[in-house]
């Protein structure tokens, strides 16, 4: 007998995927430019200068520090984004995705007169002996202020799929609202939340505009990889494009984590989040 593979329809017109390897193009060509661009040759050496490696270092520090904030501060916000009905919600949401389109050097200049010494909270934070803008603090700052809407935005959408069933369920066992949150909620939209956490790491990593606004270019102290290729392209362009490329680099391995979960029209399996196991047991 012969098998007939049945053909999947995809609903995609051909055109589209011409137009669709032209915007792939748009950004692989730049990027294979800079890879041609490279000094192989002494590679290594540029990339392991003690300013290369001490950028390095600051960027994931701060970048890992700023995620944790985000998710501290973010997971609520999605929570009351999502789950809350309140007057000036929509007001709420807008304010807080503003990042995503702001310019990040009008971002830096914000939290300068927010927390700068001549600022709104500097001056009450200089008395208390401290000292926040061109510091380490201000590059964490800095970076969660551009950061915090990709792990909102992932994180409410992944709580607006999963639904409300399973957490009324629950409460009507007698969970009370912190522990559907921690039983039921919160492993229902892990994927989500770790998605978030990853991107807002990215971006993170990659912030520049407003980290130079709000804490300047110190070595060691707030000049981050971003901001060392930006000097390095004034002085030595071969290591400018050669930290490029590690900032790429670990940008796409970075992504690649965050879009690695369920493959797309299979649903996620919740383990061990069903009411029952919620309450500890149904309710005699």
């Amino acid at each position: 007998m012969t098998t007939r593979k049945t053909a999947t329809y995809t609903g995609i017109p051909g055109w589209i995927y011409a137009v669709a390897a032209a915007g792939a193009l748009l950004v692989v060509l730049p990027l294979a430019a800079m890879v041609a661009r490279v000094n192989w040759a002494n590679f290594i050496p540029l990339i392991t200068s003690e300013s290369s490696l001490t950028a390095l270092g600051l960027s994931l520090r701060t970048s890992a520090a700023s995620t944790v904030l985000c998710i501290v501060l973010g997971v609520p916000l999605a929570l009351v984004l999502a789950r809350g009905s309140f007057p000036g919600q929509r007001v709420l949401r807008s304010l807080v995705l503003l990042p995503l389109v702001l310019p990040p050097v009008v971002g830096g200049i914000a939290l300068l007169y927010t927390f700068g010494r001549q600022g709104l909270l500097g001056r009450t934070l200089e008395v208390a002996g401290l000292q926040i803008a061109f510091s380490t603090t201000a590059v964490v700052l800095a970076q969660t202020f551009v950061a915090l809407p990709f792990l909102v935005v992932s994180l409410e959408g992944a709580l607006r799929i999963a639904g409300s069933r399973y957490e009324s369920v629950a409460a009507t066992l007698g969970a009370g609202p912190s522990t559907v949150l921690r039983r039921i909620t919160l492993p229902l939209v892990l994927p989500g939340l770790a998605s978030g956490a990853v991107l807002s790491f990215a971006r993170s990593l990659g912030e520049f505009g407003a980290t130079l606004t709000f804490a300047g270019s110190l070595q060691g102290v707030t000049r981050t990889l971003p901001l060392e290729i930006y000097l390095q392209r004034e002085t030595d362009a071969d290591a400018a494009v050669a930290l490029s490329l590690v900032l790429v680099a670990v940008a796409i391995a970075v992504v690649a984590l965050a879009y690695r979960g369920p493959r797309a029209g299979r649903p996620v399996r919740a383990e061990s989040t069903t009411p029952a196991s919620a309450t500890g047991g149904a309710v005699q």
